[in-house]
């Protein structure tokens, strides 16, 4: 049994990793303020004597003690990283720079998560993990795209400078039961609007495409990443290489959810990247790991949890 921290715990991914480490018999601590997080996501795992809640925003130093921390604390959806742009930026590198500090402090092992944002509009296709990215510096995405990519600095100068055991993994879209109903994400965007009867909205010609990652795969690749071999740092591109145009999308969830939605286009936003697509050739040979969830599954389960809901 390890004493596990999980910052953003109560988030869509911090809640899945939660529950897999309990169940793997670990001590969890989950740190999260609440900002995009959701008691509804954790309450299932309240009743365990090794599950821990502790409100706290990961921009304020944190004292405990714990073997392993994984950095998930940030609004990760456009419509929620975008309502504070300063907080998601300081999110980002106020909160690496505190959790770096603090297993600086109690020799802990420390995984971030990063994003496939840090590649911006990308100029290659798929993208490979020592490409540097097209990024706009002073855009409205910029909050959360730089801010990323400076806590992967600091992850590195940390690595270099005080032989900090880091890990860093670079998530491309991941979808699956807890995703926020309204956090402006394609996947959870479609789902709603199919279930509601409300018009699909399609932002471009539809043309654009996304590479989609059951929210399970990415639990597992999360925690191999963090058990791997000391000297293997990344970063790492994890998600699923299968590459589909929004229409495509749109398509498929209207045919699974039984909707009659008509599909609508709207303009696309600034500096929205027009493709996103992981190689994940690196996973595969250090990780040993693929996604085994095919989209049509991964949405029916998902257009489940959100009828469910609705």
């Amino acid at each position: 049994m390890e004493k596990i921290l999980v910052t953003g715990g109560a988030g869509f991914l911090g809640s899945h990793l939660c529950e897999r480490l309990l169940s793997e018999g670990h001590d969890v601590l989950c740190v999260d303020n609440f900002f995009t997080g959701s008691k509804h996501n954790i309450a299932h795992l309240m009743s365990n004597p090794y599950f821990e809640v502790m409100r706290h925003d990961v921009t304020f130093p944190l004292y405990v003690e714990v073997d392993q921390i994984y950095n998930l604390a940030c609004p990760a959806s456009p419509v929620h990283y975008q309502f504070d742009p300063v907080q998601t930026t300081k999110t980002s590198v106020h909160g690496a720079i505190n959790m770096l500090g603090l297993a600086k402090r109690v020799k802990a092992r420390i995984l971030q998560a990063s994003t496939s944002e840090v590649y911006g509009d990308p100029e290659i296709h798929p993208q490979i993990e020592e490409y540097w990215g097209r990024v706009n510096p002073v855009g409205i995405r910029s909050c959360y795209d730089e801010g990323k990519r400076c806590a992967e600095t600091l992850f590195f100068d940390y690595f270099r400078q005080h032989q900090l055991r880091i890990k860093v993994v670079r998530i491309f879209n991941t979808y699956g039961p807890r995703m926020h109903p309204n956090d402006g994400r394609v996947v959870s965007n479609f789902i709603v609007q199919a279930l509601k009867g409300d018009d699909i909205t399609i932002y471009g010609d539809g043309a654009q495409s996304r590479s989609f990652c059951y929210v399970d795969d990415l639990i597992e690749v999360i925690i191999r990443m963090m058990d791997s071999a000391q000297d293997f740092t990344g970063p790492v591109n994890i998600g699923n290489p299968g590459e589909f145009t929004m229409l495509e999308l749109a398509e498929k969830i209207l045919r699974l959810s039984g909707s009659h939605s008509k599909i609508v286009f709207k303009p696309l936003p600034q500096d929205d990247p027009k493709q996103r697509q992981p190689n994940i050739n690196l996973a595969k040979e250090k990780l040993g790991w693929e996604p085994k969830v095919n989209l049509e599954d991964g949405l029916k389960e998902t257009i489940a949890y959100f009828a469910k809901m609705l």
